[in-house]
């Protein structure tokens, strides 16, 4: 087993950067073993949205909480679950999240994570309905086989602080550059977390990929992240390169109405609407290539799809990079290349046009997505081959610029 770690304490806020959730249940996060959910289960851990409190809600085992929390402990020991990230990657900050816990909250906690082969997990038991119940010996039995007391400590046992949503939020610190697939999760001794939030970037390991292979270049499980956006009133950018399909208008990129629109609208020769204005969001890709391929998906935009949009690439150094984000993305035309010109869009349908880089070979390390004049888009997809050029060194920590949370409220 290993060396039980000393009492840490808490890192100041932070605003985490270009960062997703891991964990969450939207991108597939999964808990697959706690040792009780008596109260309410581990699951709640993992939900998309924010914690919310009930007075006076209860279920037949006591108060309804929405958070994972574990009945007063009468035995030796201290509660733990196991939980597989969705996004698997680089970690560089926990959220523990204790709102509403304020008298039941669990006092300590520590996380550990492990990277792991998917081929070579155990079988462990679906978990099913959990409330009111304790783990059992066949489950205890399925878990050990992971030797979740050996993983890396990212977080040693620290003091957990209580408040109301607006101040029950534990931010840590992780510098760990390793890949991780699964985290546990220990409270000492018992009680409540509402939410636990993961934030890092997806990583992929491209030395075991088929160069001959198309791949999404820009999706934010190999990587890919939006390093800045115009507007994104309803939805971050970030939405838009996310795992699957979009469930949801909230599942996407949506920004407010441009107030510089004219009074009457009018269409070019081409059926483009003619207004001054528009949007966009820079991706840096999960791997510098060459983009064959651009998918662009309105579904569930009905009534607030863009007009029009177009696509292009550049390549930066990371030095580059952080200079055009402090510069707001004032990048000299020149560096732009055209991926897709003004291309008219539908509501809510997806899109498929080829790339006109595919036979010009050009790589880019970022493209830009700029919509006409304002809406929503679901999902973007650059599928392409990735190059042997990698200008971005890997960062040593995270920048500070976003706050934490990908959706923007309205």
């Amino acid at each position: 087993m290993a060396d039980v770690p000393k009492e840490g304490r808490l890192t100041r806020f932070l605003d985490f950067t270009q960062l997703m959730d891991m964990a969450s249940e939207s991108v597939g996060g999964k808990i697959l073993f706690a040792t009780d959910d008596f109260f309410a289960p581990a699951e709640n851990l993992i939900k998309s949205d924010s914690p919310c409190f009930k007075e006076h809600e209860y279920t037949e085992f006591g108060k309804w909480m929405d958070g994972w929390e574990t009945r007063r402990k009468r035995i030796p020991g201290h509660d733990w679950c196991v939980l597989r990230l969705g996004i698997q990657g680089v970690i560089r900050g926990f959220d523990v999240d204790v709102s509403y816990f304020t008298g039941d909250y669990a006092p300590r906690m520590s996380i550990q994570a492990a990277n792991l082969e998917e081929d070579k997990l155990p079988e462990i038991p679906e978990r099913g309905v959990r409330t009111g119940a304790a783990a059992t010996p066949e489950e205890f039995d399925a878990i050990a086989e992971l030797k979740s007391d050996d993983w890396s400590y990212l977080v040693p046992m620290t003091e957990l602080k209580p408040g109301n949503p607006a101040s029950g939020h534990n931010y840590f610190l992780v510098s760990s550059q390793q890949r991780w697939t699964h985290i546990r999760l220990n409270i000492f001794p018992d009680g409540g977390i509402a939410r636990l939030r993961v934030l890092g970037t997806g990583q992929k390991d491209w030395t075991a990929t088929d160069p001959k292979e198309h791949a999404d270049l820009v999706a934010i499980t190999f990587g890919g992240v939006c390093v800045g956006f115009s507007n994104a009133k309803f939805g971050h950018p970030n939405n838009i390169i996310g795992v699957g399909g979009a469930k949801s208008m909230a599942d996407g990129w949506e920004t407010a109405r441009r107030l510089d629109r004219p009074p009457i609208l009018e269409n070019d020769d081409n059926g483009i609407l003619l207004v001054p204005g528009c949007e966009w969001a820079v991706f840096r890709l999960a791997h510098p290539g060459v983009i064959t391929r651009i998918e662009i998906d309105t579904k569930y935009f009905k009534g607030n799809a863009p007009d029009s949009c177009k696509v292009d690439g550049c390549v930066l150094t990371t030095q580059e990079e952080e200079d055009m984000i402090k510069q707001k993305w004032i990048l000299p035309a020149h560096k732009w290349k055209p991926l897709l010109p003004v291309t008219k869009l539908s509501p809510n349908q997806s899109h498929l046009f080829d790339s006109l880089t595919l036979e010009l070979q050009d790589v880019i390390t970022h493209a830009r997505l700029t919509i006409v004049p304002d809406g929503g888009v679901s999902r973007l997809r650059l599928w392409g081959f990735p190059s042997s050029i990698c200008l971005l060194r890997p960062r040593e920590k995270p920048m500070m610029k976003f706050s934490v949370g990908f959706k923007a409220n309205p």
